[in-house]
């Protein structure tokens, strides 16, 4: 088998999916600045139009994606593994839960807690301005804008990540996940043109992202500094998030930023804690309480809210759904594939269910109770009277948040603080984005290896280039067009995934019935032989449950026993007209032989039995413990999706090729009762083409699992 490939070849860039999106980014970015007003009207033109026809084509899709998650969540589905069945979670439970919990706090947050609640008091649905009904929801339509919709959408790309990547050992890319409907084409052009729109669509996603917080961040700077928060600072800030990128790519501590950013977690939940305790706790409280309630209840009519009769002359003039709703489902698309990919690379060994129930509920539970504290604490200053703070708080300039901790004890340190801690949300957000971006334009040859380090410092220029002239333009709204006018084609991307996944998982059931509806041959040879040999068999079974064997044995059984059957069967296949892999090699760091059998067939999904001897502690209560003897060897079956758990250690040449038939035959009857249900294509489990840029043996070496092995 292959080795794994060295640090320095373990990626090399994907020149077509690179070249084509930078130039249209570069192109565009170019535009704008050269002819600004054309480049406005053409973007004001295209949100109108979107937003206005397809409104409604955008809320569906969010439904859509929630209710397909929940589906394979609490379906048969769930219990499936992001890897191999036999994978165990890198994370535990609280350190992987803490990564989720700070994967839903950004710089935006700070800003929309109180721009939103704000908005909707004033213009929000179904609601006269100013109006218990507009009190109540107005913290509540922003929980929702930051949600459940959103989070189930990160929550499909990481699947469709993970479950191609570290369960069918195919390269960490979207086109992993178009096999299973478009066969080989997404190997070529198409694949191609599907990931160049995601790597377009996250950088606009990712500008949006930047521009906002250097908004927020550049009114924070200047009302500290009291000097202007203009251009000036806001160019500085994109200025700064490159040299950081830079910085951080050329002398490798883009780890010590991240710890920064960890640590940053901590300091804006102090914040959040300290405006509930210095502010009116009780009310807040009271707040929290009833918008957890009401969202609980009101969610399922909200999901599908398009106001279809709410014909209101001044909710049409605010355009309150196009630039609220639409606009954060096509950000949520944008971000989707920035995000999936840090979900899935954190949660590999999880179950699905464990996984889309941690990523809809975790982030958001902290979510909500931010924008529940800062946004009622917002509603109730408008709604007594502050008629000053109204108007700012709705300001897209960034005033609102300063100005609502303005009123608070310690002000000048606390909005110090809140400038520091969204400082370094952005510059994480930056560094984050452009090694994503790299990773994207890239072709990995392993799941845990980055793109060229030059290539990120190219595209934190470009995102802060295209973000810099769209503030120019028109400040946060442009880049909200823009966001809604890439969020199109990312939609088609995610409903390409959804079918993609599907029928992967239906694949997986196929396996299953084959499974249970197959009775062991191996097993049913033992029960049925007659005469005196029959009689022997439970004796040899027993045995085999009362040793340890070792090393040597499991060597001598290997070499005499296992390794030729397999290679037996291989040899028939072939000799049958099979394409047929065969190949032979040592566990690492011993001299213990396994072997590895994989059948082809074509665009369908290929048969692997490879026998591989694992390590394990002998247990306490086994008899006869030799202490030398600390640790044992079980002869394990694996397939292209991980261990089938048995171990056939002391079993014959004449077994181990009737369990070589027997799961071939139900690898046969998988790929039938998948030509049957329509879906001839499907993807090469375990396969990687030629073409691909993966270290295909590397996912099936396995050693002994222990927590974080795969």
């Amino acid at each position: 088998m292959a080795a794994a490939p060295a640090a320095s070849e373990a990626s090399k860039v994907n020149w077509h999916v690179f070249t084509i999106s930078a130039a249209i980014i570069v192109a565009f970015t170019a535009w704008a600045a050269a002819a600004p007003d054309s480049a406005y009207e053409v973007l004001e033109g295209a949100f109108t139009w979107i937003s206005g026809s397809l409104g409604w084509y955008f809320i569906l899709t969010a439904a859509i994606v929630v209710v397909f998650v929940l589906v394979i969540a609490f379906t048969r589905s769930g219990r499936i593994k992001l890897g191999p069945d036999h994978s165990k979670p890198r994370f535990n439970l609280f350190t992987w839960t803490a990564m989720l919990f700070a994967a839903g706090i950004g710089v935006d947050l700070m800003f929309f807690a109180v721009v939103g609640p704000a908005t909707n008091l004033r213009v929000g649905p179904g609601a006269a301005d100013g109006t218990l009904q507009a009190a109540e929801e107005a913290a509540l339509w922003t929980m929702f804008h930051y949600g459940i919709p959103g989070w189930a959408m990160y929550a499909l790309m990481g699947m469709a990540f993970g479950l191609f990547a570290y369960r069918y050992h195919l390269p960490l890319s979207i086109r992993s996940a178009l096999l299973p409907i478009i066969g080989r084409r997404a190997r070529g052009r198409t694949g191609d043109i599907v990931e160049t729109g995601a790597v377009i669509g996250t950088v606009f996603g990712i500008a949006t992202s930047l521009g906002i917080g250097v908004v927020f961040l550049s009114f924070g700077i200047g009302w500290i500094f009291d000097i202007e928060a203009g251009t000036g600072i806001q160019a500085a800030l994109i200025i700064l998030a490159a040299v950081v990128v830079t910085f951080s790519t050329v002398s490798g501590v883009d780890k010590g930023i991240r710890r920064l950013a960890e640590l940053n977690v901590l300091v804006a939940i102090l914040l959040m804690i300290y405006v509930l305790v210095s502010g009116e706790t009780v009310q807040l409280l009271n707040a929290l309480v009833k918008n957890f309630g009401d969202f609980v209840a009101l969610f399922p009519g909200m999901l599908t809210e398009t106001f279809a009769y709410d014909t209101s002359e001044a909710w049409l003039d605010e355009g309150w759904v196009e630039w609220w709703t639409i606009f954060f489902w096509a950000w949520w698309m944008a971000w989707a594939p920035f995000v999936g990919l840090f979900l899935a690379r954190i949660s590999r060994g999880r179950t699905l269910r464990q996984f889309i129930v941690g990523v809809l509920v975790v982030p958001f539970a902290f979510i909500a109770v931010w924008i529940s504290i800062f946004g009622n604490a917002t509603v109730s200053r408008i709604m007594g009277g502050d008629t000053e703070f109204a108007e700012q708080a709705e300001d897209f300039e960034g005033s609102g948040y300063f100005a609502l901790m303005a009123e608070y004890p310690g002000a000048s340190f606390i909005i110090g603080v809140s400038v520091l801690v969204g400082l370094l949300f952005y510059v994480t957000s930056a560094d984050s984005g452009a090694l994503v971006l790299a990773n994207f334009t890239s072709k990995t040859q392993d799941t845990t290896s980055d793109g060229p380090p030059w290539l990120r410092i190219v595209w934190s220029f470009i995102i802060g280039g295209l973000t810099l002239v769209m503030l120019l333009l028109d400040g946060i709204y442009t880049l909200q067009m823009a966001t809604v006018i890439v969020g199109l084609p990312l939609s088609i991307i995610l409903y390409l995934l959804m079918a993609g996944v599907w029928r992967a998982l239906r694949m997986e059931s196929y396996a299953a019935e084959s499974r249970e509806s197959t009775l062991s041959s191996a097993l049913s040879e033992r029960i049925v032989e007659g005469g005196e040999g029959a009689r022997g068999q439970w004796r040899r079974r027993l045995a085999r449950h009362m040793h340890y064997p070792d090393e040597a044995e499991v060597t001598k059984f290997m070499n005499s026993v296992a390794t030729p059957a397999v290679e037996e069967v291989a040899a028939e296949l072939e000799k049958q007209g099979a394409q047929v892999s065969c190949s032979r090699g040592t566990v690492p760091g011993t001299d213990i032989p396994h072997t590895d059998l994989h059948v082809f067939f074509g665009d369908r999904a290929e048969f692997k039995y490879q026998v591989y001897p694992i390590a394990y502690s002998v247990p306490s209560f086994a008899p006869r413990l030799r202490t030398r003897d600390e640790t044992y060897y079980q002869v394990e079956i694996f397939s292209a999706t991980g261990s089938l758990g048995h171990d056939v250690f002391g079993y014959s040449q004449e077994q181990i090729i009737t369990d070589v038939i027997d799961s071939y035959e139900r690898h046969l009857a998988v790929l039938t009762m998948n030509e049957e249900a329509g879906s001839p294509v499907t993807m090469e489990v375990g396969q990687v083409p030629d073409d691909w840029d993966h270290d295909r043996t590397r996912a099936g070496e396995i050693t002994r699992p222990t927590e974080g092995d795969s």
